[in-house]
């Protein structure tokens, strides 16, 4: 049985997506299910095996993952001749973990609640600001074109995928604008956007 990934046109699943374009995991079923959206459209979809009907999903035989994240981790150890991540063992290894769980447990998080105009001193102690948020964005990326360095990872697809969203959102600052540009500007994030449109339209 072919590992299936359960997507939703223009939502977080959209990364995946690019993900598995760009490791050519031709062989990974991309199966479109509908979501609730913040307008009002959309609805949970029965077809969705996600326990709270949401995407990305991925079923792989018995194994069932969840969290963009943890997604992007587990495709990246399963085709690593995409040299998208480092693999157990290699350099980089755990930056690159840092990076998909920073983006989990302080990006996402810090830029929902900058969304909503939410402040409190205990939210700020324990997922940070969004001061600091943009200056580790920056220092990383003041020591090489990517996340990791000179290679670019599903970590800096990962990070990027907000900003692609949300143009506006971007800091300015010009190394983190120039590396928003770099991830825009990959083909396969370009064929998603084109393969939404379509599934959308």
């Amino acid at each position: 049985m072919m590992p299936i990934l359960y997507h939703s046109p223009n939502s977080r699943s959209s990364a995946v997506v690019t993900l598995l374009d760009e490791l050519g995991a031709a062989d990974v079923e991309i199966r479109e299910v509908t979501i609730p959206r913040q307008d009002g459209s959309g609805s949970p979809d029965a077809a969705n095996p996600h326990p709270e009907k949401k995407v990305p999903y991925l079923i792989d035989d018995d194994e069932t993952v969840r969290e963009r994240g943890a997604i992007m981790l587990y495709l990246t150890d399963m085709y690593p001749q995409a040299g998208l991540g480092p693999l157990p063992g290699q350099p980089g290894r755990g930056a690159y973990l840092s990076w998909l769980s920073w983006y989990q447990g302080v990006m996402e998080p810090v830029m929902v609640m900058q969304f909503a105009g939410l402040s409190h001193p205990a939210l700020g102690a324990t997922f940070r600001d969004p001061a600091t948020m943009i200056a580790r964005l920056s220092e990383a990326l003041a020591r090489g074109p990517w996340l990791l360095g000179e290679a670019y990872s599903a970590a800096d697809l990962l990070c990027s995928s907000p900003f692609l969203w949300f143009p506006e959102s971007a800091p300015d600052d010009p190394a983190i604008r120039d590396w928003i540009e770099r991830c825009a500007a990959r083909p396969a994030v370009k064929r998603t956007a084109e393969r939404d449109a379509k599934v959308a339209a």
